[in-house]
Order: C-alpha cells, then sequence, then structure tokens
C-alpha cells in the first residue's frame, strides 16, 4: 500500500520539531556545532586523553588514545547537575561535575578536574532546559525514573 494520505509515521511523530528525520547516511549531517569542550586536567593542565564535548544536543566523554572509549547522553535526558571542588581542585582553578542522567545503561557521568566548573554547571543546566522545552518535554521526563514511593533517590524521607 501507498502511503498518500499524508499521515505521520510513528517515528516521525517522535522527532524533535523543527529537525527534519534525515532519509539516508549520507544525507545525515554528522557535524554538530561544539558549544563547549574540555578535557580532564592534571594540575591543571590539559594533558590527559580524556576530552568533553558538549554539542546542541549530546554530552560526549572520549577517552582514551589507542583504545577509545565514547559515552554520550542527550542533553534532555540529563536529571540534575552537581559540582564538587576539593582545596586542591581550587589552587588549580579545576573542579569536578557530576551530571545525573535517566539513561539505563550510565545514570552517572563524571566530568573530572575541568576549568571553571561553576560556569560550566550553569551553562549545561541551561542548556538542558533550552532542549527540553524545545522538545516539549518539561517535567515528563522524570516519570518513570522516580521509585515507587516517587522520590527520584529511591530513598524515604
Amino acid at each position: 500500500m501507498s502511503e498518500t494520505n499524508g499521515s505521520k509515521g510513528p517515528a516521525e511523530s517522535n522527532t524533535a520539531p523543527n529537525r527534519p528525520r534525515p532519509q539516508s547516511f549520507t544525507e545525515a549531517n554528522l557535524d554538530s556545532k561544539i558549544l563547549w569542550k574540555d578535557r580532564k586536567r592534571i594540575l591543571g593542565m590539559p594533558i590527559s586523553f580524556t576530552r568533553y564535548i558538549v554539542d546542541e544536543d549530546h554530552l560526549t566523554l572520549k577517552i582514551g588514545l589507542l583504545n577509545t572509549r565514547i559515552d554520550d547522553v542527550l542533553l534532555y535526558r540529563i536529571l540534575d547537575i552537581k559540582m564538587t571542588q576539593s582545596f586542591g581542585q581550587k589552587i588549580f582553578g579545576v573542579g569536578s561535575i557530576t551530571v545525573f542522567t535517566a539513561d539505563k545503561s550510565q545514570d552517572q557521568i563524571l566530568l573530572r578536574n575541568i576549568k571553571n566548573p561553576e560556569k560550566v554547571r550553569r551553562y549545561l543546566g541551561q542548556l538542558v532546559e533550552q532542549e527540553r522545552e524545545s522538545r516539549r518535554l518539561v517535567g515528563r521526563e522524570l516519570f518513570g525514573v522516580a521509585g515507587e514511593d516517587g522520590d527520584i533517590d529511591g530513598t524515604l524521607n
């Protein structure tokens, strides 16, 4: 049967607004605009092979030189962002950010020893909110993540 009635299939209805789905691999735009990037720093210097990249809709970790592992999470799936900064990290002007996600395979992502952690935490939070609003997911992403008692961390108060 041919579809001439113009109705959208289930794959098209789940896509974000204003983002046309590519018809083939060759038509896909694989070069996203990088909004922020940094490396894990050792003694304040970016000399490790762990890279953190935020583009328009993903947070990506690239770890390793010869054996590379890439972890990726969609921005709208980020639930919470926590920053920690030890005394040693303060001396070198770095800090760590823990990102809590709704992803089943990786519920926490740690961005270790990044420069300007407070600015990055605020910026990442703004990007997450913008991405949720553009996908019209405000509040709905939390359903199913909370435990049976309705508390996200699973503890009773």
